[in-house]
Formats: C-alpha cells, sequence, structure tokens
C-alpha cells in the first residue's frame, strides 16, 4: 500500500486539528511514561488532572522510587486499575538503581524493565527520544485497520499484522506527529461506533470509507468482545473497594478482615471469609496491601 497522499492528507489535518494535551508539551522521558501508563485503558479527560497532580508531588523517577507505595496508591485515586501506580513506581525504582534515575532510550532496553511492555516501551521510545517507532494503540489499530485492511481489519487482524502494519504505514519523517495524528483521528473522527467518514482526512485512500462498521469493543493494548461481563460485583470491581476503604486509613492504622467485608459487601457472612482472603491474598501479591504481623491489613 502506497502511504506517501496519506502521510500528507494525516498530518495536514493533525497540524490543524491536533488536541492540545499537556504530555504533547514535554520530551521528559519521565512524563512521557507517566502520561503512558495513566491513559492505559483510562479516558484522556479523567487522566488530564491526575497526570497534572501527580507530577506535581513525584516530579521525577528519584522522587517516585523513594516514596511509600501505600502514598503513591492513594495519588492514584480517581484513576482505577491500581496495579498500574505499583507497577509505574517498580519501574522508576529500577530506574534509579540500574541507570541512576535516566530511563534508557531504546526499545531493547525499555523492553528489559519490568512492566513495560511493547506498546509502552514504543510509546516512550517515540514520544520522549524521537525514535522512528510505531505506536499501536486502540485508536491507531482502529484508523490502520480500516485504511488497509477493510471494514473488518481492526477485529480480524491479528496483533502481530498490526505491529507490521502500523511499521509499513510510519513515514521516514516526523514519525512523532504521525503517532499522534493517528491517535487524534481515532478519538475524533474514525471512532468505534459512527466513524465520520465524510470528514476524515483519509477517506481518499481508505478501504472502508463509508462502510466502517463498529467493531469489536477493544481496550488499549488487547481485545474484548461487545458483551463484556458487568463490572458491579466482580472481582476487580471488589478489589476496588478493598483498596479505597485502605485509602481511608490513618498511616499507622490497619483493618481486620470481618471489618474490611463488612464494608464492602453490605451482606457480608463468616461464609464468605474464603472468597475474601482470595481477594486479599491477590492484591497483597500485586503490592497494593499488605497483611501485618497482627493480622492487620493496609496499604503496603
Amino acid at each position: 500500500m502506497i502511504w506517501h497522499n496519506l502521510h500528507t492528507a494525516i498530518l495536514q489535518w493533525y497540524s490543524q486539528s491536533a488536541r492540545d494535551l499537556p504530555w504533547r508539551h514535554t520530551r521528559d522521558p519521565y512524563a512521557i511514561l507517566v502520561s503512558e501508563v495513566m491513559l492505559q485503558q483510562t479516558q484522556v479527560d479523567r487522566v488530564l488532572p491526575k497526570y497534572l497532580a501527580f507530577l506535581a508531588q513525584y516530579p521525577d523517577f528519584r522522587t517516585l522510587a523513594a516514596a511509600p507505595t501505600s502514598e503513591v496508591i492513594r495519588t492514584w485515586q480517581g484513576l482505577g486499575y491500581n496495579r498500574r501506580a505499583v507497577r509505574l513506581q517498580r519501574v522508576a525504582q529500577a530506574v534509579v538503581q540500574r541507570y541512576d534515575g535516566a530511563l534508557p532510550d531504546s526499545m531493547p532496553a525499555l523492553l528489559e524493565l519490568e512492566g513495560i511492555g511493547r506498546y509502552t516501551a514504543a510509546a516512550v521510545a517515540c514520544f520522549a527520544f524521537g525514535r522512528a517507532e510505531p505506536v499501536l494503540d486502540t485508536n491507531v489499530r482502529r484508523v490502520l485497520g480500516r485504511i488497509a485492511l477493510g471494514p473488518d481489519g481492526p477485529a480480524t487482524a491479528t496483533p502481530a499484522a498490526l505491529w507490521a502494519l502500523a511499521k509499513e504505514a510510519l513515514p521516514d519523517s516526523d514519525p512523532y506527529s504521525w503517532n499522534q495524528a493517528l491517535m487524534d483521528l481515532g478519538a475524533r473522527i474514525c471512532m468505534e461506533r459512527n466513524p465520520m467518514c465524510l470528514v476524515c482526512p483519509a477517506r481518499s485512500g481508505c478501504a472502508s470509507a463509508g462502510r466502517a462498521v463498529p467493531a469489536l469493543r477493544e481496550q488499549r493494548g488487547s481485545y474484548k468482545t461487545k458483551r463484556e461481563a458487568p463490572f458491579a460485583g466482580s472481582t476487580r470491581f471488589y478489589r476496588g473497594r478493598i483498596i479505597e476503604r485502605l485509602r481511608l486509613l490513618g498511616p499507622a492504622e490497619t483493618l481486620p478482615l470481618s471489618a474490611i467485608g463488612a464494608s464492602i459487601k453490605p451482606d457480608y457472612a463468616a461464609s464468605d471469609e474464603p472468597w475474601l482472603q482470595g481477594l486479599i491474598q491477590g492484591l497483597e501479591h500485586d503490592g497494593l496491601l499488605a497483611t501485618r504481623e497482627d493480622g492487620g491489613i493496609a496499604l503496603p
């Protein structure tokens, strides 16, 4: 597929219509990494206020690495998927220990850091260091899949095929603007539902122009079917409620298992204890809480 004309059209559209986002005003690797971790499975409008507050409290890798994990989890409140906060701090600690606080700038080195996958490594390499790396998030996957593969492309192509497509589509110059443009195009024009093909800058070369249909619901870095399990009452729901309850504790306070159960489940009974212990053990394994010697439970 010849991408040259599309490069011109999409980049021109981006130059006139780019979203004004704070992480686009910096090339600081730390700030870029924070934004990318926050944006995983979380909408931009929820990330915006938390991003600035997080950077104000933890302005660099050393500050984040040295902070109490309980404090980091409290600061993360409102973003969901609390494991990301712990994972981000562990990355910061590894960067301080192994690289003297300076994030490495190559894909292999970035991928060696536990908690950084292919998408995040590519995003940091491109947006912080200017590397010519394709950045394949949900929006980019949908845009490129529709342009090159037709209406069913985003849902039926394998991840490997879409990464190869993203690499093929990457222009020889300004990969930063290209990747950001594709993200904006997917967020504002080539949306999952009701794509606006008539005003799309890629319509002249798009295999789906006028024929795009909603694809399988996707999350950043993964695929989901249209019919998703309800959140309320799920394991993730109760894990989140446990963390929210523990966030209310003072620095030296803990809660017994039974008090946690009663606070997250109105009809909690003794027969629920094995279920609750399983949740606690999972959260402890993920570094999100700690059980003290006296059996009390708190943030780590």
